[in-house]
């Protein structure tokens, strides 16, 4: 189970990269180059969704399913067992919801960057008519 989640950390940590890369100042053919190489990872890249949304619905289903250590029967370890795993699957959420955000957000700049691309074509167009 935790080769998923470090997957997932490895993912979203490329795409924190990604992210900063594609909004950082540069000249704009190495910003051409660096948007069509990117969207060209993008689709394949897509499986990062379904992963977070199975990894999601399997927090979901241990959540329910978790034995509650909240009466005065419980001894300190388990107690401190039941919280750290609160805590793991809280941390483990926000990975999830991060991975999501950051995959739409670098597909919703490379497509604003095609359509300011496009744009300025058709006006170099119209000046040159």
């Amino acid at each position: 189970m935790a080769l998923q989640w470090l997957i997932l950390a490895y993912a979203v940590a490329a795409e924190a990269a990604i992210a900063i890369l594609l909004t950082i100042p540069s000249p704009k053919l190495l910003k051409n180059r660096l948007v069509s190489l990117v969207s060209l990872i993008l689709q394949p890249a897509l499986f990062i969704v379904p992963f977070a949304g199975f990894q999601l619905l399997d927090i979901y289903w241990k959540s329910e399913h978790r034995l509650m250590c909240t009466s005065e029967i419980c001894t300190a370890a388990e107690r401190d067992r039941y919280e750290k795993s609160i805590y793991k699957a809280q941390r483990n959420v926000i990975l999830c919801a991060a991975a999501c955000l950051l995959y739409w957000s670098i597909f919703r700049i490379c497509k604003y960057y095609k359509d300011v691309q496009r744009l300025e074509e058709v006006e170099k167009r119209y000046k040159e008519e």
